[in-house]
């Protein structure tokens, strides 16, 4: 490129504006009048023109500026213009005069093109200057939007809580879906899972899934929208599935006779009845033990057990299943010498609230390995999963078996007589307590083929080699006696074993049977406390069914602490029969004991768990339920309150 003269805005080889042209320089006469001259000066104006020696914004400045220096030329009429033309013809107009012209008119047309261009510029970038402004202002409003949609997402999720417990007052209540319109199209989901006939709707099915006769609470206001059948473990993790995502609340059901109003369905929902899962899935005889399916029955179980020699020992009332045994942690008349339910489960196959199906444990006789998860749903009743398989531990059937029954003057003899057995470390099968009352309504009622002395007694169960039992019952009968026991009667066979034992078994049903009218109720209790206590709590708790003027009757497996009440009443009668439970809770409390030794909790006795265990206790199971079910599907209401108190609303406590 033609390097520049900056000071004088020329031209090597041109002149410097102002100046006058050198005329006898021909060559620069000739560059003078080159054409190329006013297109360089408008080069310079160019933004793509670019100098080793000027920037080009400045080489701009430079060139404008060089332009403002020329002379204008003058406007002329057309008159004036054709004599212009007439004089530029004559022969004595000077050479530089007609140079001048020439390079004036050129540089001014070039100027007039320039400035056209620079204009035509101003209002293209005027009207990109709208245009981005548009743009950037969208820009910033979307920017501003996101940023208030984020704030308001991130105020609105709500924070981790970081407590280790959950106090009610610190929860939101249970939120479900059981509107008609979502009920019904679960129906259809679960016909097409289980088919039509596994899937009820009966008003006569839904009545007794909801209540029963023997039951402590009483539900008139509640009932499931319909009854579910699964057979197996993966079609009840469909159906957690399907109501998880609608929000369905899911109560399980056995064999229904639990006392405390476990399998009340407060929230409706569907109840899912374990009755086709009935199944021994596996024995495994050499390893002691046995795989079975909620549904069942632990009489059932034995008898079959029975025929290869081994034995399950927890025994609690007639028609009990697997599942409702493991859910309210039973135990039975065996418990002093076997232990609970919660001793003899190895494993457990159980689905959580959103259909997730874990395992438990394997098969060993013991594990270090992790938590005990499988102890605890032992006693969860419901709540935290729905258990679809248990391997239960199984023990050799003893060879020899006796049972004997003694009667007392009074039942504090009778019970102080079971402390002093236990303190004197006789390994008895079994020991249970009946009261005068309880024997009477056995008679009244006709359930055992045999009458009975009407008076407060024991009923022994001796296990082991035929020696062993001979020293037991010996041990037994010095120390009875010492407490005032009238003759001991022994069965010598199987037969008089059974009719023996049978007294104890028919307990509930011979009270239910001495209704006076149609709506009576029966009310059963238990408590436990340490074995020091128990002629003092037995004693003080006759005494006050005896002054209320009520029907009730005292049992129990008395070896570990355990007895029982069972109250008949009339529906005017409802207050009285609470007053006394209320008051045989509170002594068992008071007492160092429990409010329930082997029933459960369910409705009943939930507002008695912060007495007995404390607040944080009871908070700390409140977390663990919401751990596993956020939701509060699964038995909701139950063990623990998920939600205050509602006016008007009955507490025990």
């Amino acid at each position: 490129m033609m390097p520049r003269d900056v000071d004088g805005c020329g031209m090597r080889g041109f002149p410097r504006f102002g100046e006058k042209p050198n005329l006898n320089d021909t060559t620069r006469a000739a560059r003078y009048m080159s054409p190329q001259f006013p297109r360089l000066v408008a080069h310079s104006l160019s933004p793509h023109s670019r100098s080793s020696y000027i920037p080009a914004t400045m080489s701009a400045r430079l060139a404008l500026r060089a332009l403002s220096r020329l002379p204008r030329l003058p406007r002329h009429s057309p008159q004036s213009t054709r004599q212009s033309r007439a004089l530029s013809s004559k022969p004595d107009k000077s050479f530089r005069g007609q140079l001048y012209d020439s390079t004036a008119r050129r540089v001014q047309a070039e100027r007039a093109q320039t400035e056209a261009r620079l204009l035509a510029g101003k209002a293209t970038g005027a009207r990109q200057s709208k245009s981005n402004g548009a743009t950037l202002g969208g820009l910033f409003a979307a920017v501003f939007i996101a940023l208030a949609f984020y704030n308001l997402g991130a105020k609105s999720v709500p924070t981790v809580p970081t407590s280790s417990t959950a106090p009610l007052s610190s929860i939101k209540p249970p939120s479900h879906n059981t509107s008609k319109a979502n009920l019904e199209a679960s129906w259809a989901e679960f016909v097409a899972l289980l088919g039509q006939e596994n899937v009820s709707t009966s008003a006569e099915e839904l009545e007794r899934h909801s209540d029963s006769d023997w039951s402590s609470f009483h539900n008139n206001d509640h009932q499931p929208f319909l009854i579910l059948y699964p057979s197996n473990t993966e079609e009840v993790s469909a159906i957690a599935k399907i109501c998880h995502s609608r929000k369905i609340p899911m109560t399980a059901f056995s064999g229904g006779t639990s006392l405390e109003g476990h399998f009340a369905p407060t929230r409706g929902g569907v109840c899912i009845d374990f009755r086709r899962m009935d199944k021994v899935l596996a024995l495994h005889q050499e390893d002691l033990d046995v795989v079975v399916q909620p549904a069942v029955g632990w009489e059932q179980l034995n008898e079959d057990l029975e025929k290869v020699g081994l034995f399950f020992p927890p025994d609690p009332g007639p028609g009990a299943m697997i599942g409702g045994m493991v859910g309210t942690g039973c135990s039975g008349t065996n418990a002093a010498r076997y232990g609970t339910m919660r001793d003899w489960v190895l494993s457990l196959t159980v689905v959580l609230a959103d259909g997730t199906i874990i395992k438990t444990r394997q098969r060993p006789r013991k594990s270090s390995a992790g938590y005990d998860l499988t102890r605890l749903f032992i006693g969860s009743e419901g709540t935290l999963g729905l258990v679809t398989e248990a391997t239960l531990k199984l023990t050799v059937k003893p060879q020899n078996e006796s049972v004997a029954v003694t009667s007392f003057p009074t039942i504090k003899d009778a019970a102080e007589t079971v402390g002093k057995v236990m303190s004197a470390g006789v390994p008895l099968a079994a020991i249970e307590l009946l009261d005068d009352v309880q024997m009477h309504c056995i008679n009244e009622s006709g359930t055992t083929a045999r009458t009975w002395k009407e008076a407060p007694t024991l009923f022994f169960k001796f296990t082991g080699t035929p020696s062993g039992v001979k020293e037991q019952i010996a041990q037994v009968k010095a120390i009875a006696s010492k407490q005032g026991a009238s003759a001991f009667e022994f069965a010598t066979n199987a037969a008089e074993r059974r009719d023996l034992w049978s007294a104890r078994k028919e307990a509930l049903w011979s009270v239910m049977a001495l209704k006076r009218n149609v709506g009576d109720k029966v009310w059963t209790t238990d408590v436990a406390v340490p074995l020091s206590k128990l002629p003092q709590i037995i004693e003080e708790t006759k005494k006050d069914i005896v002054n209320s003027g009520l029907l009730g009757a005292i049992l129990g497996h008395v070896g570990d602490g355990n007895f029982h009440a069972i109250l008949l009443f009339g529906q005017k009668e409802q207050a009285i029969a609470e007053g006394i439970v209320h008051r045989m809770v509170k002594r068992a409390i008071a007492m160092e004991g429990t409010v329930t030794g082997e029933h459960g909790v369910g409705l009943i006795k939930r507002d008695y768990l912060p007495e007995e265990l404390g607040v944080e206790a009871v908070d700390t199971m409140r977390k663990l339920k919401l751990a596993l079910d956020p939701l509060c599907l699964l038995n909701c209401d139950k063990v623990v309150r998920m939600e205050k108190r509602k006016e008007g609303e009955k507490t025990h406590t």
